[in-house]
């Protein structure tokens, strides 16, 4: 992949997951986290992982995505609650841009000083599905499993607000 197509996919990427973090409409911004995991797809096509490019689409953009909009919905967010919200967070998203305006300053001060090395060839296997199933189920076995445990209490917890708001 050239550095220019890099790039340009890198800036879309960006762009998108600036908008899931910045949108205050949460689908819109669940959209946006698509987005982002699609083009993120695209990245892992473009450095030859294709086993890894198709679970990111089926397992991300898929399956968590949909999980993602039935929390959402069950949540039923209404427009008086979000503007609440909004007001109240006006010294963080300064404080988020101030950050952000410094990251944005240091990273650039990075890229403009470094010389970027020419890319290694990946390993053999890299992104196949062997190397992706002993990656995933034996060294990190654990924090696979801890994960699916997280997902677990976050959808019973979303469940028990749910509840306690329509009662």
């Amino acid at each position: 992949m050239g550095s220019v197509t890099f790039f340009l996919l890198a800036t879309a990427l960006v762009v998108s997951a600036l908008t899931v973090v910045v949108h205050p409409n949460p689908v819109k911004s669940a959209m946006a986290l698509v987005a982002t995991l699609f083009l993120l797809a695209v990245e892992f096509v473009f450095l030859g992982a294709h086993m890894i490019a198709a679970l990111q689409v089926i397992v991300y953009a898929g399956a968590i995505m949909v999980l993602f909009l039935f929390v959402i919905m069950l949540l039923n967010l209404s427009d008086e609650e979000a503007e609440a919200r909004r007001r109240g967070r006006a010294l963080f998203r300064i404080g988020a841009w101030i950050g952000g305006g410094v990251l944005a300053a240091e990273l650039a001060a990075l890229f403009l000083r470094v010389p970027f090395p020419a890319p290694a060839a990946p390993p053999a296997g890299y992104g196949g599905a062997e190397s992706v199933a002993t990656a995933l189920f034996v060294d990190y076995a654990l924090p696979f499993e801890l994960t699916s445990i997280l997902l677990l209490i976050a959808v019973i917890g979303t469940v028990v607000l749910a509840q306690r708001r329509a009662s």
